[in-house]
């Protein structure tokens, strides 16, 4: 009721919850009880311990680092106060290798050879793909960048690294800029040949 005082009358949400008017006023004056002050109490050492463990602590270890700090506590009321308060340990994500070479597919020379530094647009593309984990799963994401400008000239984005994720960049890339013949495209992907015209 008192979340709702500012949208329905006191009168009528006493009405509905069949509540008398002076018991809810009894209530609301009354203070915490002990137990709701301990619990106030021992949420602050929960999230102070949370922040120190960089939100990576679950339920468990957060209990034993309170236990170790003297306070008594038990480990489903931390687990109860947690879960109420909306605290959740931050999941570290594994590393997945995510390519791997063909077999028998020989990689295309490198002619680009480092030389990063070009003199006007469209002469040389790189393109790379990098992995960004969300609560669905991993997105994967295909770039390609004019040398010249440093911009992104075309990208794509999927839920698989294949051939249709790097092709739908190139196609966007070309679309947009509509690059003469001897455009350089350059990849250091082991699935992607390295350079080609």
């Amino acid at each position: 009721m008192r979340a709702n005082e500012r949208l329905f009358s006191i009168t009528r949400m006493c009405q509905v919850l069949n509540v008398s008017r002076s018991g809810y006023y009894d209530w609301k004056s009354r203070p915490a009880s002990a137990r709701t002050q301990a619990n106030e109490a021992l949420l602050k050492h929960i999230e102070q311990v949370h922040q120190r463990a960089r939100q990576c602590y679950g339920a468990d270890k957060t209990w034993r680092a309170l236990v170790a700090q003297g306070l008594r506590c038990g480990r489903h009321r931390v687990a109860r106060l947690r879960r109420k308060a909306g605290i959740e340990a931050r999941r570290k994500r594994r590393f997945r290798i995510t390519t791997q070479a063909r077999e028998g597919v020989k990689p295309a020379p490198n002619v680009l050879d480092q030389r990063f530094n070009t003199s006007a647009p469209n002469q040389v593309w790189v393109t790379d793909i990098t992995f960004i984990p969300t609560a669905q799963g991993w997105l994967y994401l295909a770039v390609i960048v004019d040398l010249y400008s440093r911009r992104v000239v075309g990208w794509s984005m999927g839920e698989r690294i294949d051939q249709q994720l790097v092709l739908a960049a190139l196609h966007m890339a070309l679309a947009h800029r509509r690059p003469r013949q001897g455009l350089l495209h350059h990849s250091d992907s082991k699935n992607i040949p390295a350079s080609y015209s």
